[in-house]
């Protein structure tokens, strides 16, 4: 199963998912451009934008081992906080100038840890993202955001004013919606992209300029009105889970008919699923309550579960969905709880609901990912 339209600006952003340094970011550092690395889309893409650095997801594309990583942390820390540390640890991760850190996890927490004492990254911070989302947790994210601008300030040696805030917030709210319009073309009965070029299109987004990729993504917007439509598939299915940045896995389930037509994951719909109210006078506070309280939340945040599992089941319905996979990354505990909860409200609701644990490499495991997946389908 393919997207029909051929286009360059589709091709790059494959490249994107599939390598860590992209032409578009190479580019950009060429240029003297600088850039900075984030754990997690809470992350503020927009302060670090403000800054003048390209905001930068963390992935491990490419890794091939975690040996070294395993000197430093456990067998049974997740496969993709290991593989991370070792591709920093290998020095292909030396082109960041700095990098931001959330308490999100244990996991994550002690790739922090090491990470600063053995990986040559200019500038380390760590943000202490809180675990409710009330007015007073706003008022303290909305300090954590003033810390990490000043440390950007002092390293940089600039000054970050509220209206250059202000500008960051304008460039990503305008990805944000750009990505719902092509997440959105897949509500059709006919859509004109796969969820595998979905997916790589979103992580693109995380891992060039916000600019440029503005621009290419309109320009692919454009070209997708006329494409024919996808008609060849069994299934239209939605993916729920945590770090999914492989097109790959994708493309298993849509090899053997399994269209994916929407998602509940943090390189998906829930980084763009709203916008930072740009009506709010003060742009760090305006920042403090997206990241709070109006956009869509992980299990990291308590006191959230209804409002997660509503927006599965809505979209279940506005994209006419036959199933739902949940995707586990193996030894997250936050994701465990969260899976038993869902599988609960799937069967209560009438939905079709399937997870399993997985590696962040699928290097070994495609064939045990299929054939689970084809178990699925059957039987929906």
């Amino acid at each position: 199963m393919e997207t029909s339209v051929k286009s360059k600006n589709l091709d790059a952003f494959r490249t994107a998912a599939h390598t860590i340094v992209n032409p578009e970011l190479q580019k950009w550092m060429d240029q003297g451009g600088k850039v900075m690395g984030a754990w997690c889309c809470y992350a503020p893409e927009e302060l670090i934008t403000a800054a003048g650095l390209v905001p930068f997801r963390v992935r491990a594309t490419g890794s091939t081992g975690t040996e070294e990583a395993d000197a430093y942390v456990s067998s049974i820390n997740c496969s993709f906080c290991r593989h991370a540390f070792n591709m920093g640890l290998h020095g292909e991760y030396d082109f960041l100038e700095a990098m931001v850190w959330l308490n999100n996890c244990d996991h994550v927490r002690r790739m922090y840890d090491n990470w600063w004492r053995k990986v040559n990254t200019p500038l380390t911070k760590m943000m202490s993202l809180p675990k409710f989302t009330g007015d007073k947790q706003v008022a303290w994210w909305r300090e954590e955001l003033v810390f990490l601008k000043e440390a950007l300030e002092k390293h940089l040696g600039i000054t970050i004013t509220d209206d250059k805030i202000r500008e960051g917030i304008s460039i990503h709210n305008e990805k944000k919606r750009l990505l719902r319009q092509l997440f959105e073309l897949r509500k059709s009965d006919n859509p004109p992209i796969t969820g595998a070029d979905s997916l790589a299109t979103a992580v693109a987004s995380t891992a060039m300029p916000p600019e440029e990729f503005n621009k290419m993504l309109k320009e692919l917007l454009e070209e997708l009105k006329d494409t024919e439509g996808i008609k060849d598939y069994r299934k239209r299915l939605l993916l729920v889970g945590s770090i999914f940045d492989d097109p790959s896995y994708v493309k298993i389930m849509e090899d053997i008919g399994g269209l994916v037509v929407a998602d509940s994951e943090c390189f998906g719909t829930r980084a763009f699923a709203v916008d930072v109210d740009e009506s709010i006078k003060d742009p760090l506070d305006a920042l403090a309550k997206f990241t709070i309280k109006d956009r869509q939340h992980c299990p990291r945040l308590f006191g959230e579960y209804k409002r997660r599992s509503q927006y599965i089941q809505d979209m279940v319905k506005e994209y006419k969905v036959d199933g739902v996979i949940g995707l586990r990354m193996t030894f997250c505990d936050l994701w465990a709880g969260e899976y038993y909860m869902l599988n609960l409200d799937m069967k209560e609701a009438g939905i079709p609901f399937f997870y399993m644990d997985r590696e962040y490499l699928m290097a070994g495991t495609a064939g045990q990912v299929r054939t689970r997946i084809q178990a699925f389908m059957e039987t929906l």
